[in-house]
């Protein structure tokens, strides 16, 4: 699956994940348990919700790309992340407009609108309208559900450039 003119990222023992096929995922719940982590089986699947303050990409900057951690699908770059101050990784855009698909959500007494994965309709999280120029939108991401794939550009100028002794 991985060739050297397009590398894909790909999970052992996930048969769905790849970070170049953008086919529609459509498998049972079941088959969904098999595969998945527990804890991103119980946030992507069951759409629950991690921990505030509790993910390692909250406080996380360095360049590249965040997939969808269930099947690989890319949905945002990491120039769009900002510090929000609400205890998720949040970002104002989403890498194209067909990787998120946008549901509303009554749940707790609230209205919300909840991101899923355009790809395999994970739950990712909420947006809402209070974020930064140029969107003002505030995609507030279970870090659970996200996988992050460093630049290669950039960690070829890191690697390239020279260390002081």
């Amino acid at each position: 699956m991985n060739d050297k003119k397009n590398p894909a990222l790909t999970k052992e023992g996930n048969p769905v994940y790849s970070s170049t096929d953008t086919s529609k995922v459509k498998i049972t719940d079941e088959d969904w348990k098999k595969i998945l982590p527990a804890d991103v089986y119980s946030i992507a699947r069951q759409k629950g919700t991690e921990r505030p303050w509790s993910s390692k990409l909250e406080n996380f900057y360095e360049t590249g790309t965040y997939y969808c951690a269930a099947c690989g699908n890319a949905l945002f770059k990491s120039d769009t992340k900002f510090e929000s101050g609400c205890g998720w990784p949040s970002f104002y855009e989403p890498i194209s407009k067909t990787s998120i698909i946008y549901t509303p959500d009554n749940s707790h007494g609230m209205k919300r609108t909840e991101v899923q994965c355009g790809r395999c309709e994970a739950h990712l999280g909420h947006v809402f309208d209070d974020g930064p120029p140029p969107t003002g939108l505030r995609y507030c991401i279970n870090g659970v559900v996200l996988d992050f794939e460093k630049a290669k550009e950039a960690e070829k100028k890191y690697k390239e450039k020279p260390r002081e002794q």
